[in-house]
């Protein structure tokens, strides 16, 4: 049998197309199918390690999870990390290819066609059904002569499209009518529906709404999906999601404060801690100070090690920090924010941007220096307190000095992180720590919050089968399956 694919691009950013996607590979999964998910390009840098060896966008691994599938680097073959406002580090099929900017990105796309294609060829030839996720928005057509992830894509592998609307944000009408309006006539013609998404409130009221857009754009409705609250449960995967309100808990036990920094990386080893009902987790973005009544302080992972230092100082978020520190807080720096812990950071090579040593924040008596190899690997090991762990390991740069005499963790037999002589400053380059039930529960306990009665990955696990029950409810999956090809 040939396996058979269909697309779900959006009218815009964050509309939810990486959510229906994990509830739709789940929900054709318990049909007995066999899916794989497929995203041509992605930019994130919230990253997963896949099982053969490479990194693809986070999203991507949830999918993989929702289908009952090991992640592959297949599954997402370009996968753009922003360095800065105007660069990117370029993944192919896993693994580094460049460093590019903007423009200098556009003229490589073409020459990264045939690597997509490839990936996807690859994910055709052992599965029943692709389900494809576009990037961005389809009516981007500045950037369509060139484009990979979205019509170009589609047209260039002869897979029909669903365009995604969403209707929380307002302008739901507009924005899938000025779709079509915008679109070339032969990449339209892809478009075989649309889905509405997010709703909120009594869906009789739209019908005239509905109606219209099909009216405009001669698309015909597949469905329209009711907002799903438990999608706060799965990793996100747009930093977008960090300027969503976080859950308020005032009776909250312990109080964990998290450092957004510009460029932050692998922001999901946040989620098993925000779904703990004893913990109150505080976003500090700059501008704002941190909590002097704060536990715990996050520095979580950065792209930009350096330009994360200078934006964490530019924001007086040293100050605070320290001041927490005299108070008797701890501090735990994950990958990019162990690294700023530390006395100095250097990059000879200019692996980030100019060559150079920056200092650290020196609560650590370590020393970073930068390099262009990555370290891209799965991590089973124990904490220095006994507790065992699972997790991963994505970074570039080795870390030294007096401290790393205290490890954080074992790691096969070899010591892993730094940890302060008074024990209330931490390193490690592992992520994934907290969604490990053990030592998350070690780290509550640690800090008086008692331990937890959550099993994250069931959780996870839970809230893939309520979502893909959810979208079986709201989405005519038959039809949908009859679209693709």
């Amino acid at each position: 049998m040939t396996a058979r694919a269909i697309m779900f691009q959006g009218t815009g950013s964050d509309v939810g197309k990486s959510l229906l996607v994990a509830g739709l590979a789940r929900a054709y999964t318990k049909r007995g199918l066999k899916v794989r998910p497929f995203k041509p390009q992605n930019m994130s840098n919230n990253a997963a390690v896949a099982f053969d060896g490479g990194e693809i966008g986070r999203a991507q691994a949830l999918q993989a999870r929702a289908a009952g599938v090991q992640p592959s680097v297949h599954m997402n073959p370009i996968l753009l990390k922003p360095q800065s406002q105007v660069g990117s580090q370029v993944v192919v099929q896993g693994k580094v290819y460049a460093t590019a900017k903007a423009a200098e990105y556009m003229m490589m796309k073409q020459k990264l066609l045939p690597h997509v294609l490839d990936s996807y060829e690859r994910l055709k030839a052992d599965a029943d059904l692709v389900l494809v996720e576009g990037a961005g928005s389809a009516s981007e057509i500045n950037l369509r002569r060139y484009d990979i992830a979205n019509m170009g894509f589609a047209r260039a592998a002869n897979v029909p499209v669903v365009v995604v609307g969403d209707i929380d944000r307002g302008g739901v009408i507009a924005s899938l009518v000025g779709t079509k309006a915008v679109l070339d006539p032969d990449d339209a013609a892809t478009v075989v529906g649309f889905i509405i998404n997010k709703f909120r409130g009594d869906p009789s009221l739209f019908i005239p709404g509905k109606e219209a857009i099909v009216q405009a754009t001669g698309w015909p409705a597949l469905g329209f999906v009711p907002y799903f609250s438990e999608a706060r449960n799965l990793p996100a995967e747009d930093a977008l999601a960090l300027d969503h309100a976080p859950v308020r808990r005032p009776g909250a036990k312990l109080k964990i404060a998290v450092l957004i920094l510009p460029q932050i990386a692998n922001f999901d080893d946040l989620d098993p801690l925000e779904v703990e009902p004893h913990v109150g987790l505080v976003r500090v973005h700059p501008g704002t100070a941190i909590p002097g009544d704060t536990d715990l302080v996050i520095l979580p992972g950065s792209k930009t090690t350096i330009a994360g230092l200078n934006a964490l100082r530019a924001a007086g978020f040293d100050i605070d920090i320290a001041a927490h520190v005299r108070r008797g807080g701890t501090v735990i720096g994950l990958c990019g924010g162990y690294q700023m812990l530390g006395r100095t950071v250097a990059d000879p090579h200019g692996v980030e941007g100019p060559a150079g040593t920056a200092q650290g924040l020196g609560l650590l008596d370590v020393e970073t220096v930068l390099t262009s190899e990555k370290t891209l690997t799965h991590a089973n090991g124990t904490t220095s307190d006994g507790m065992p762990f699972s997790g991963y390991e994505m970074h570039m740069g080795a870390t030294q000095g007096p401290d790393c005499a205290r490890p954080f963790a074992t790691i096969d037999g070899a010591p892993e992180g730094a940890v302060s002589a008074n024990g209330r400053v931490i390193g490690t380059y592992v992520h994934g720590l907290f969604a490990d039930d053990r030592q998350r529960s070690a780290w509550l306990q640690r800090l008086g919050a008692g331990p937890t009665n959550v099993a994250y990955e069931e959780l996870v696990e839970s809230t893939l089968d309520r979502l893909a029950k959810h979208l079986t409810t709201f989405v005519d999956l038959d039809r949908l399956l009859s679209l693709a090809r």
